[in-house]
């Protein structure tokens, strides 16, 4: 396993190089210049000032070709250095190490929700298969598929305001337990409920035809007892599977969810960096968001054996 693993991190190494290259290639071409962003933004005749510009971009190595820029990035993150914003001066490290806490503890609730609700609705809907609970059941899952977070954010927040005229605004951040995490939990695990909701009743459907729930229900066995105990667990292998989905549903779903809720997390730090053409820390947001969604399949691989041996004896035979 440990061997597996290691090549696993020898593959991801040049696809993160791939992905960062691509990602600065894209704000040194096509971003604007970050330099010229601020003074354009800056009150009075500051913004027509080349001579200022240039020597802050010379200051910056702004005005290095592009090869040499990115080369120095990468020295840099080897020796644990993500640079300064170009924007503010702040060290990158210190704003994503803000933000971070923020944008894990909400993915790891979304997890946690995603799984506690979305597997039992598969599982009720599979064993009452062309029912109406069923197509309710799978008609919900296909219309919250559908709404995107940039459309549901608002419309909840709307809808709770003309619902309950005294409420407040859930805007801001007081934490996990605080009620105004309650909306953007919501609306982050939409998308990920329907994909479970959907996967498990596929994969309940398909072990239902086997033959050991077959002979566990010809032996009397209480319905719960076989749902539990023989059927849970075949059903979680293909669902795990989807971890790593479920991750970049969550790392895009966050963007707009931090945005809409005014929640200080990388999502919302992303934006910012977008905006301001802050490309520093736009290649640590990138680096980071690739390391979890890496780290996600990894876990899914891992996992996958301990499920279902079988995978494991065809990973040996190789």
């Amino acid at each position: 396993m440990l061997r597996y693993v290691l090549t696993r991190f020898a593959i991801w190494i040049p696809s993160v190089l791939v992905v960062m290259l691509a990602v600065y290639a894209l704000a040194f071409y096509g971003a604007g210049d970050p330099i010229k962003l601020i003074f354009l933004r800056a009150p009075g005749d500051v913004a027509y000032n080349p001579q200022r510009i240039e020597a802050i971009r010379e200051s910056a190595g702004l005005n290095r070709p592009f090869i040499e820029q990115f080369g120095l990035y990468l020295w840099n993150l080897l020796h644990g250095q993500f640079g300064n914003s170009l924007t503010s001066g702040r060290a990158v490290w210190a704003m994503v190490s803000a933000a971070a806490p923020v944008s894990f503890q909400l993915a790891l609730c979304s997890i946690i929700l995603t799984t506690v609700v979305a597997i039992p609705l598969g599982m009720i809907a599979a064993l009452n298969q062309n029912s109406r609970l069923d197509y309710a059941i799978l008609g919900s899952a296909l219309f919250l598929w559908a709404i995107p977070a940039y459309v549901a954010g608002p419309l909840l927040m709307v809808g709770l305001i003309v619902l309950l005229p005294g409420a407040s605004v859930p805007y801001g951040w007081g934490g996990i337990f605080d009620v105004r995490i309650l909306l953007p939990l919501l609306v982050l695990s939409f998308q990920p409920i329907a994909l479970i909701v959907r996967q498990t009743r596929a994969a309940v459907i398909e072990v239902l035809s086997e033959d050991f729930v077959r002979t566990a229900r010809a032996k009397g066995v209480p319905e719960i007892i076989v749902a539990l105990r023989h059927i849970l667990r075949p059903v979680l292998t293909p669902v795990v599977t989807q971890l790593g989905l479920i991750m970049i549903t969550i790392v895009n779903g966050a963007i707009f969810v931090e945005l809409v809720f005014g929640l200080p997390g990388l999502g919302r730090l992303t934006v910012q960096a977008l905006i301001n053409s802050d490309y520093p820390v736009i290649l640590a947001i990138t680096l980071i968001g690739s390391f979890l969604v890496m780290v996600s399949n990894l876990l899914v691989d891992v996992l996958y054996p301990l499920l279902d041996p079988r995978a494991n004896d065809s990973r040996r035979s190789r």
